[in-house]
């Protein structure tokens, strides 16, 4: 009979919440096991491009000089897209190039492979291509997990992390939390074009080693989400995130929509010259404050995105995942410390949560869901009014403004009511501190 090894922690998920959860135990003496369904941590995961220093430098504060990051982002950029035209407006800080930064571009693959390493160096058993498929049950907690048939395929241990991802089989099997429908989850793909390191700095204004993080609205035809630039050292990464939902009402292909935004006269530019290395499909929650489920069981706690705990609207998905697997991993030592792995313990995890960043963050962002999935006027409309009215008013032909306002003014009004713009204003207020 083959013997169940025991460990005091199982992390399901070597992404930055797991890795986070897996290396804080780790190097507080704990017995873990940090599993990854790919065949390298990073394999299966896909972003944006950008990672802020905080909250990682509350796990890792030398990580600056350690981890393999692209380029240091100086400058944030939000272009507003109709068909042929776009308003961009810009913020631009020197002193997010000097330290202690403010945030940096990455790649998924080289970020995360470093990040498991340092668990590993921190004691924690990486193991990959393992493909979690059950949790393994004594009465109501969870004492391990299963990766196949038969016994030599069950690991067991004091507590599970499920960082498995959005579509977590985990955090469903539990019964935490239902499958993800297409209302509550977006799909966002990337490419990654390969560009020399002096055509990207002259391309896009900086200087060496500076960065540029960019978000458009109005390249989603109407359908909730938007596209991302973000410069890298010598490539491009390049997507969109749409939400599902809408996606497959539309009947419209993911790539397709990708193409199209790359295909736009002001991002041809940017991306010229740019040659396809990757490309990479991504679920993203979209539950907001309002549905993150319950977070623990004995011998269970969720994490990351598996536990939505995300912000995709501002790109913080990474930096919510590490700081849900730091408070995740200080519950389990705390846990190991009173031998008491039920909820009554792991529920600190949850209460802890609840007054961090992270949900504070959430809560004031309760609304944005819903605004934006009930609301196509803010991702096709708008887009072009707002580029509508610039063209009018910086149009010179000899029409004096005031009357172009007042033009302007009436075409506005033609394309929506007033009614319904005052109704998105109130909605929009509901965003603000």
């Amino acid at each position: 009979m083959v013997k169940a090894e025991k460990f005091d922690a199982i992390v399901v998920g070597a992404g930055p919440a797991g890795t986070t959860a897996a290396y804080v135990m780790a190097k507080a003496g704990l017995d873990v096991a940090l599993l990854e369904r790919g065949d390298y941590p990073g394999a299966k995961n896909m972003y944006g491009g950008a990672i802020y220093r905080w909250p990682i430098e509350l796990v890792v504060p030398d990580f600056v000089e350690k981890a393999p990051v692209e380029r240091k982002v100086t400058e944030h950029r939000l272009m507003v897209l109709s068909k042929r035209s776009g308003l961009t407006l810009s913020f631009k800080d020197l002193s997010f190039a000097q330290p202690p930064y403010n945030a940096f571009t990455t790649h998924r693959a080289k970020f995360d492979c470093w990040y498991a390493g340092l668990a590993e160096q921190a004691g924690a058993l990486l193991a990959t291509s393992v493909n979690v498929t059950d949790l393994i049950w004594d009465g109501k907690k969870v004492v391990g997990v299963r990766a196949g048939s038969g016994p030599e395929n069950e690991l067991y241990s004091d507590v599970v992390i499920a960082a498995d991802g959005a579509n977590s089989r985990l955090a469903v099997k539990s019964g935490l939390r239902q499958p993800l429908n297409p209302k509550e989850v977006a799909l966002g793909i990337k490419e990654i074009l390969e560009l020399r390191s002096e055509t990207i700095r002259s391309r896009f204004n900086l200087e060496k080693g500076e960065g540029v993080a960019i978000q458009v609205i109005g390249a989603t035809h109407g359908m909730m989400g938007g596209g991302f630039i973000y410069t890298n050292r010598n490539s491009l990464s390049i997507g969109i995130v749409v939400l599902l939902e809408h996606l497959i009402r539309s009947k419209m292909k993911p790539y397709d929509i990708l193409e199209e935004f790359k295909c736009h006269p002001l991002i041809i530019p940017l991306i010229k010259g740019g040659e396809p290395k990757e490309y990479s499909a991504h679920l993203v929650p979209e539950v907001g404050y309002y549905g993150v489920p319950k977070l623990y069981l004995d011998g269970l706690l969720l994490v990351g995105d598996a536990a939505f705990l995300t912000n995709s609207v501002y790109q913080e998905g990474v930096n919510m995942a590490i700081e849900s697997g730091l408070y995740a991993s200080r519950t389990v030592i705390k846990a190991k410390e009173r031998g008491d792995y039920s909820s009554k313990t792991l529920s600190d995890y949850e209460r802890t949560l609840r007054s961090s960043y992270l949900m504070r963050e959430l809560y004031q962002l309760r609304d944005l869901p819903e605004i934006f999935e009930s609301n196509p006027r803010l991702f096709s409309l708008y887009p072009e009014i707002i580029n509508y009215v610039m063209k009018e008013l910086l149009t010179m032909d000899g029409e004096l403004r005031r009357t172009k306002l007042k033009k302007v003014m009436k075409t506005i009004r033609e394309k929506v009511s007033l009614s319904n713009l005052l109704r998105d204003l109130i909605k929009a207020r509901k965003l603000l501190p």
